[in-house]
C-alpha cells in the first residue's frame, strides 16, 4: 500500500469540489470520486443529479457508499504527508517578530512563504504545496507574504483590489472599475506603483537636501559661536588690561566686566545649543522619514505602497532656518560702563572710550524726522533733520500717529533687529529729551516717559539737571555738558546707551531691556521758555574717524 501511494501524487487524492484531500471518499456510478458531504451538498443545491466532472445526469439519486480502498489510500497518504510536513517544519524557521506567520500551522507558527489573495490565507512552505501542485489551486493569485489580507479585498464586492482609480485616488477591484468608477481613469496597481515610486524617489532626494541644509546651518551656528568666543576673549583681555593697574576698587570692576561678558557668552552658547539641538531633532525626524520613504520605495507590495504613499510623499514640516543665526553679543559700552563708575580714573581711559564710541558709530543710520508724528507746535526743517518748538499751534490733522500734548516727534527710521545708532546736537539748549520709543506708545494726552510705557530716554532740565527716565528717574552726574549726544540700540541684547560724542564718554545705559516691536528715535526739544530754549535739536551726520 505504501509503495502504491508513493506512486500517486496529491492531485489524485483531492476532491474536485472542495479541492482538498478526500474525506469519506465515495465513487459515483460514472466512476468519479468525491467527498461524501461534498457530493451530497452539491446534489442538495441542484435540481438535477449530475456528476460535477463529466456532467452525467442520473434519473434517480444514486445510493452512495464509501470507497474503502480509496479511503485506505487517503489515510495512508495523510500519514505520509504529516510525516513529511513534520520533517519539513523542523527545517523551516519559526516566524520572527515582524515576519508574517503561516495561518495554517498549529502550535509553532512557521514563517509564511506566500499569501493567497483567493483564500485570503498565508502559507508556509509545507502548507503552500497544494497551491503549487493541485490543478484547481494553481489559478489562485499568490504574492509575497503580507498581513491583514482582508484589507486587500474590496469590502463592497468581495473581490481582490487590483486597480488604482486616478480620478478618486483610491484602490479598487475589477467590479468597482466597471460599476462605480466606469467613467474614471483606472490602471493596474503595478503601473501606478511604478509612477508613485518614482515620485517617492524625488521626495527622498528633497529630504536629503533638507538634511544637508540643516547640517550646513549647524556649521554656520558653530562658526558664529567661535567668532563670539573670540570676541569675548578679546573683550575679557581688554578688561583685564584696564583694571589690573588699578587698586581694589578697580579689581572689583574687572570682575564685574568679566562676569558680564561670560554671562553674555553663556547666553550665546545656550542659544546656539538650543538651535543645534532643534536642528539635530529635525535631522533625526527627517532621517526617520527618509528611512520610512526608503523602506516604502523598496516595497513590492503595490497596495501597501499606494495606501502609505500620500503620508510619506511630502517631507515632514520643518522650520525655516534661512534667517536664523547666532548673533554674537554686543560688548559696546561694557568696559566704558564699568570704568565710568571710577570717576577719578576716567581721564586715564579716554583712548578706551574713544575706541568704544567708534565701534558703535559703525551702526549709524541716516535718521530723518516724521512730520506725521510731530506735535502741532513743533517746527521741522525742510530736510526734516532739525526740530524746535514754535509759539503757535498749527492746524494739523490729528491722526493716530501724532503727539497731541507732549511737544515730541519720532524718526521715520526704525529698528526691529540688529544695532542702530544716531547723533543729535543739543548745544545751546536748556531743556531736551532724547531716546527711542516703541511703535505702540500712547501719543495722546499726558505721557509718563519710562521703559514700562515704551520709552527709553534721558533728559536735560534747568540747563544742568540730567536724568535717565528709568521709572523712577536716575540723576546723572556729568563732568561736562554734552554738545552732541549719541544714541545706540542693540535690539537683541536689550541695550540702549547714550554717549557724549565730544568726550567719548558714556552717559547712561538701559540694560536687560525686552524689545518685542519696532523702536523709533524719539526727540523732544521742549518749549521755548521765553526764548531761553529756542535752539533746535539737530540730527547730525556721524563722523566716523579712524
Amino acid at each position: 500500500m505504501s509503495a502504491a501511494s508513493c506512486l500517486l501524487s496529491e492531485d489524485q487524492f483531492l476532491c474536485s469540489i472542495c479541492l482538498d484531500v478526500f474525506t469519506d471518499p465515495i465513487t459515483t456510478p460514472c466512476g468519479h470520486n468525491f467527498c461524501k458531504n461534498c457530493i451530497n451538498e452539491h446534489w442538495n443545491s441542484n435540481d438535477q443529479y449530475l456528476c460535477p466532472l463529466c456532467n452525467k445526469v442520473f434519473n434517480t439519486r444514486p445510493e452512495l457508499h464509501i470507497n474503502t480502498m480509496i479511503s485506505e489510500m487517503v489515510s495512508q497518504f495523510r500519514q505520509e504527508a504529516q510525516q513529511k510536513a513534520s520533517s519539513s517544519s523542523s527545517e523551516q524557521q519559526a516566524a520572527k517578530p515582524g515576519e508574517v506567520p503561516c495561518d495554517v500551522c498549529t502550535g509553532t507558527k512557521l514563517k509564511a512563504l506566500k499569501s493567497c489573495l483567493v483564500c485570503l490565507t498565508s502559507y508556509c512552505e509545507t502548507h503552500l504545496e497544494p497551491h503549487l501542485t493541485a490543478l484547481g489551486m494553481r489559478r489562485h493569485q499568490l504574492m509575497d507574504p503580507v498581513e491583514n489580507l482582508e484589507d486587500r479585498m474590496c469590502m463592497k464586492h468581495d473581490k481582490p483590489v487590483e486597480l488604482f482609480c486616478k480620478t478618486d485616488q483610491t484602490c479598487v477591484c475589477m467590479l468597482c472599475s466597471v460599476l462605480d468608477h466606469k467613467t474614471h481613469e483606472c490602471f493596474p496597481l503595478k503601473e501606478e506603483y511604478e509612477g508613485k515610486k518614482a515620485e517617492l524617489g524625488k521626495t527622498e532626494a528633497e529630504i536629503q537636501e533638507i538634511i544637508q541644509k540643516r547640517r550646513l546651518k549647524i556649521q554656520e551656528i558653530k562658526h558664529s559661536v567661535d567668532l563670539s568666543k573670540e570676541a569675548a576673549d578679546r573683550e575679557k583681555a581688554e578688561g583685564v588690561q584696564v583694571f589690573t593697574a588699578l587698586k581694589e576698587s578697580v579689581e572689583r570692576g574687572k570682575n564685574k566686566i568679566i562676569n558680564s561678558i561670560n554671562k553674555k557668552q553663556k547666553k550665546t552658547e545656550k542659544q546656539a545649543e538650543d538651535f543645534i539641538k532643534e536642528l539635530e531633532q529635525e535631522i533625526s525626524e527627517l532621517k526617520k522619514r527618509s528611512s520610512e520613504v526608503e523602506k516604502l520605495s523598496h516595497s513590492e507590495d503595490h497596495l501597501h505602497f499606494l495606501q502609505n504613499f500620500p503620508s510619506l510623499k511630502a517631507a515632514p514640516p520643518t522650520k525655516d532656518w534661512t534667517e536664523v543665526s547666532v548673533r554674537p553679543p554686543s560688548y559696546e559700552g561694557t568696559v566704558v560702563r564699568a570704568v565710568a563708575q571710577l570717576q577719578e580714573t576716567l581721564s586715564k581711559q579716554m583712548k578706551l572710550f574713544e575706541a568704544e564710541l567708534k565701534r558703535v558709530q559703525h551702526y549709524a543710520v541716516d535718521v530723518t524726522l516724521d512730520p506725521d508724528t510731530a506735535h502741532p507746535e513743533l517746527i521741522l526743517s525742510d530736510d526734516v533733520k532739525q526740530v524746535n518748538c514754535g509759539d503757535e499751534k498749527k492746524n494739523l490733522p490729528d491722526n493716530p500717529k501724532r503727539f497731541s500734548r507732549c511737544v515730541s516727534v519720532l524718526g521715520k527710521q526704525s529698528v526691529s533687529s540688529g544695532r542702530f545708532y544716531f547723533e543729535v546736537q543739543v548745544k545751546e539748549k536748556t531743556e531736551w529729551t532724547l531716546g527711542v520709543a516703541r511703535e505702540s506708545i500712547n501719543r495722546k494726552g499726558e505721557i509718563t516717559l519710562s521703559p514700562q510705557n515704551g520709552y527709553w530716554t534721558i533728559r536735560l532740565r534747568n540747563g544742568n539737571e540730567y536724568r535717565a527716565l528709568a521709572g523712577p528717574s536716575v540723576r546723572l552726574s556729568l563732568k561736562s555738558q554734552p554738545q552732541k549726544v549719541g544714541v545706540f540700540v542693540d535690539y537683541e541684547e536689550g541695550l540702549v546707551s547714550f554717549y557724549d560724542v565730544d568726550t567719548a564718554a558714556l552717559i547712561y545705559s538701559f540694560t536687560d531691556c525686552s524689545f518685542t516691536e519696532k523702536l523709533y528715535p524719539y526727540l523732544s526739544p521742549s518749549v521755548n521758555d521765553d526764548g531761553e530754549n529756542v535752539s533746535p535739536l539737530i540730527i547730525c551726520p556721524v563722523n566716523q574717524t579712524d
